[in-house]
């Protein structure tokens, strides 16, 4: 197998990288050279206590591993692969109690509970809502004079009402929740100045808001999901705190992956005009998941082996932490052709920006997939010619491709 040709002391989970770019062509060497490779860290680098991960950047290796949970666990170490520098042991270990970070059965039984929230008919009775909101959303947009950032503006807006439709949360608290959300994930970026202390805290106070609505409708059932999350009498009901850390994590899977999406997805367009054409011209149905092929906005998420085993043709030892490159595995030319382009008409597309399968498979891609289309079919509708103003300015962080400003402008 030959080296990759990767500069001395790089690492997919520097903050400074992703704050820079995507680094798609060190993903690409280490599909051709080695596509499951050890990346050396400081020992105790961010919250572990090891020298290091594989880096899993083939899309065949990353859904294997998001397929055996029973070899490779969320629970272990989170699904988080890199936190903030000062984080403590107790800190991590503490995140279990999001689904995110649980391994079946216990998964298992949150999730089939959560998921009621998701069906096909809960979706359908949120589309026409959702259908207006985006207009509505749109058209305040358009009536900005002059360049506008199209992520406060646009893109932040609907994920948000999304989630506030789905759960009950009033309107008027939406921007809590952006609040919230934005501190918990932004603590790798220093134009926040978000400290540990201030992401814990805006976490607990997202989870106690939740808790409150959970026991409000434990009091009063109402028609709406967390009444049917938390408060039927029969068993297989979520309590009071799981139910908050559900909207914790809903806050930033619902809200911050599909707002960097939509940017993203918007970027690509403006970016490439022949796509936008296209889209203006036929509304393609394929396009919202290219979108997030393209965008991929969790770039990795991490597993930790339950015993010794074998991926890619290397020995992985218990207790060693794989981190799955969604945005590799979404550039892969063994599954994609010309995986370089965006092509809103690309079907099949077997993208992992939902996941690798598995337990773990977005639970609300249904939702994303709906926010993304109604957004842009509102966009083309009242804003064909949207120009950009400005470069995107990226976040910095060790495992989201966020962007935190994209100027564009319709004059």
């Amino acid at each position: 197998m030959p080296c990759p040709a990767l500069p001395d002391g790089f690492d997919f989970t520097d903050p400074d990288l992703l704050h820079d770019r995507v680094p798609l062509p060190e993903f690409a060497e280490l599909r051709r050279a080695e596509p499951v490779h050890w990346i050396a860290q400081p020992h105790g680098l961010a919250g572990f206590a090891d020298d290091g991960y594989w880096a899993v950047t083939r899309h065949a290796d990353v859904r294997y591993v998001s397929t055996h949970p029973e070899l490779f666990s969320s629970r272990l170490n989170t699904a988080i692969i890199r936190f903030n520098e000062h984080i403590e042991r107790d800190a991590i270990d503490a995140q279990r109690l999001i689904l995110l970070n649980m391994d079946p059965p216990e998964h298992t039984r949150v999730r089939q509970i959560v998921q009621r929230g998701f069906t096909p008919r809960a979706i359908r009775a949120l589309q026409e809502r959702l259908r207006a909101r985006a207009h509505a959303i749109v058209e305040g947009a358009r009536a900005q004079s002059g360049p506008f950032d199209f992520v406060t503006q646009v893109a932040c807006e609907l994920p948000l009402q999304a989630i506030a439709e789905l759960i009950g949360v009033p309107q008027e608290d939406r921007a809590k929740i952006f609040d919230w959300s934005n501190k918990m994930i932004a603590y790798d970026d220093p134009e926040y100045a978000i400290t540990e202390e201030v992401g814990a805290e805006s976490a607990t106070e997202l989870i106690a808001y939740a808790m409150n609505m959970a026991a409000e409708r434990k009091q009063c059932p109402a028609q709406d999901i967390v009444t049917t999350l938390v408060a039927a009498e029969d068993e297989g009901n979520l309590g009071s705190d799981e139910f908050g850390f559900f909207v914790l994590m809903l806050s930033v899977a619902g809200n911050e992956t599909t707002r960097n999406a939509i940017t993203h997805g918007m970027h690509a367009f403006l970016t490439h005009p022949g796509q936008w054409d296209l889209y203006k011209r036929e509304r393609p149905s394929t396009a919202a998941e290219e979108i997030v092929r393209w965008a991929t906005p969790v770039v990795s998420f991490q597993r930790t082996a339950t015993q010794d085993t074998e991926l890619g043709g290397r020995r992985i030892r218990e207790g060693d932490r794989l981190g799955l490159f969604y945005s590799s595995a979404n550039h892969d030319p063994e599954v994609f052709e010309n995986p370089d382009d965006f092509d809103i008409t690309r079907d099949p597309n077997p993208h992992l920006g939902f996941g690798g399968g598995g337990p773990h498979y977005c639970l609300g891609k249904s939702l994303a997939v709906l926010e993304i289309d109604l957004i842009f079919n509102a966009v083309a509708d009242a804003m064909p010619d949207l120009r950009p103003a400005g470069d995107p300015r990226r976040l910095r962080s060790a495992w989201i491709n966020g962007v935190k400003e994209l100027r564009v402008t319709t004059a």
